[in-house]
């Protein structure tokens, strides 16, 4: 999670490329320049106090994943503590407003910084026994998350293994179970995770918001409205290619399964949560990556555009182990060279698509203009960073790609790149309607926590996916999804980041490479990363994320690229 006062860190590529920059102007410090020279004392002195806590709580965190250890739970519950009475300081808070509405700290990078620390401060200004409960509760129910294995007819199995059958089984009775199995963490979760959702509220009230969703947004330097906005903006967008897409689909899963499209249900989607494409185009991706090196395809990726990844695998953990977090993450641990990724890779399109992903947030964490200030070594926005992230995922599934990176035949990448094609449109469908699934569900999750939230998830799952609810089913299926339970109020984020996605590629063929959209791949090309490294990384948190948009790609974030490449697109 310096001399950068002014960031013309690069007229660089876009500027030999013919694009305007629209980096915000600084503006000039004060002519004594005392008030930018006492605020720069009292932020480093605070920085100081907080980068060895946040290191240490971030080494704890990285342990308890990696091991599943009760102690390093304890540990950073611990340290999460020390941070957050560090945050919750109400001088240090007092400090910060004083200079931030003084209106004399003209250095821009200082406002900036002042800024950032306003809001991380501002959510924690509440009753330290409460964020203490919150952490305390938080992370029980991260610890029992990890700890869950679902068990099909008395067998054990892990995420990966169900994740294979609802894949490969044509058993519709055993797909059923696997399914129900992976939802099988909900009731474990629901007690603490409604009590945490209660304990968040009242914090947010506690600061004069209506409830934590609200001022999660707020405090990410984003609206309610203005989120709610974009996001009828895309369901008016998507859905009616979602469901034109979606009827082959269902013809096809039909046919494999041997059931009428009408009695679909969940479990024929594959996906547990169908936040991706179901495998039924005719292009067998698994079998191709099953014979590819996962780790190394992405570390040769990277390095051929000028972004290598060799220290961050080094200091990785990619395999499976008993207790660890099945899923996958990368983290910063220190906003400097200490980056990392945890998987649980196997040779298969789902882990090659995620290694891009994660790699993806690696090579932006390492690449923060050395100059930067602490607080803004971070992305700009979490939307960012998983935009960069998805960018590079998406590569999985492209023919031309898959033929420069891992040596695909011209014959192979002609005959698959078409449905290759159509699965990944299909994907980036699915995914815009799933995280309305995740974006309507919080937002009531936070405004009635105490509501039929198991009839809520179904009827937003019907409407926006247009997957039939399991008749009779009255289950917290909800509590499954990791994100609900310990980054809350974030999914809209990969959203927002798809659009951010696409815009950048495009500034990338359009601009960068000169080439076409749909062929424009990367690979071997160092420019992209220079491109990126100048307009998107080495900023950090210089700049909220819109004005990064405009930054980047020379205009605000808008659905414009996205439509172009997955909506109003043809085969």
């Amino acid at each position: 999670m310096r001399a950068l006062t002014q960031i013309a860190i690069v007229t660089g590529i876009l500027a030999g490329a013919g694009c305007q920059s629209t980096a915000p102007s600084a503006s000039s410090p004060s002519k004594d320049g005392s008030m930018n020279t006492t605020c720069r004392t009292f932020l480093d002195k605070l920085t100081e106090k907080i980068r060895p806590v946040e290191r240490q709580s971030n080494l704890a965190w990285w342990e308890a994943n990696t091991t599943g250890d009760d102690a390093a739970f304890a540990r950073q519950v611990e340290f999460a503590n020390q941070l957050d009475a560090i945050y919750a300081d109400p001088t240090a808070f007092s400090e910060i407003k004083r200079f931030r509405d003084s209106k004399q700290v003209t250095d821009p990078t200082l406002t900036r910084e002042l800024d950032v620390f306003y809001f991380a401060f501002l959510g924690k200004q509440v009753d330290p026994s409460l964020l203490a409960k919150m952490n305390e509760r938080s992370t029980e129910v991260e610890k029992k998350f990890n700890a869950y294995r679902g068990n099909v007819d008395g067998k054990e199995m892990s995420d990966n293994e169900i994740r294979e059958v609802l894949k490969s089984s044509t058993d519709n009775d055993l797909r059923r179970k696997a399914w129900e199995a992976s939802k099988g963490v909900g009731p474990v979760l629901l007690a603490d995770l409604r009590e945490l959702v209660k304990l968040r509220n009242e914090s947010a009230r506690k600061l004069g918001f209506e409830n934590f969703y609200v001022m999660s947004l707020a405090l990410n330097e984003q609206s309610e409205k203005q989120v709610l906005d974009l996001f009828d903006d895309l369901d008016r967008l998507t859905r009616k290619p979602f469901l034109d897409a979606k009827a082959e689909v269902d013809q096809r899963l039909a046919k494999r399964y041997g059931v009428d499209v009408a009695d679909l249900r969940p479990w024929h989607y594959q996906d547990p949560f169908f936040q991706e494409s179901p495998k039924v185009y005719d292009c067998d991706l698994d079998a191709i990556d099953a014979k590819v090196d996962v780790l190394a395809t992405c570390r040769d990726f990277y390095a051929g555009i000028g972004l290598p990844i060799a220290d961050v695998i080094q200091r990785s953990d990619f395999y499976e182990k008993p207790k660890k977090n099945p899923h996958a993450f990368c983290t910063n641990i220190d906003r400097g060279s200490d980056v990392r990724v945890l998987g649980n890779i196997k040779p298969n399109d789902y882990w090659l698509e995620t290694m891009l992903h994660e790699l993806g947030h690696s090579v932006y964490e390492k690449g923060f203009g050395s100059s930067l200030p602490f607080a803004l070594r971070t992305p700009s926005h979490t939307l960012t960073t998983e935009g960069i992230a998805m960018m590079f995922g998406r590569l999985s599934k492209s023919a031309p790609w898959m033929h420069a990176a891992i040596g695909m035949s011209d014959a192979d990448a002609q005959a698959i790149g078409p449905e290759a094609w159509k699965m990944l449109r299909f994907n980036e469908l699915v995914f815009s309607r799933w995280c309305q699934v995740m974006l309507h569900f919080e937002r009531e999750l936070y405004r009635n926590p105490d509501g039929d939230l198991n009839k809520l998830w179904w009827d937003l799952v019907e409407s926006y996916q247009g997957v039939k609810r399991p008749e009779g089913r009255d289950a917290p299926d909800f509590a499954a999804k990791i994100h609900i339970v310990s980054a809350p109020v974030y999914y809209h984020n990969y959203m927002m980041g798809a659009l951010f996605a696409s815009q950048v590629h495009r500034t990338i063929a359009r601009d960068v490479l000169h080439q076409d959209e749909r062929a424009c791949v990367y690979v071997g090309d160092p420019r992209v990363g220079r491109y990126l490294t100048d307009r998107v990384f080495a900023p950090g948190n210089l700049y909220s994320w819109n004005e990064l948009t405009k930054y980047a790609t020379g205009q605000p974030l808008t659905p414009d690229a996205f439509a172009a490449q997955f909506v109003q697109a043809s085969n």
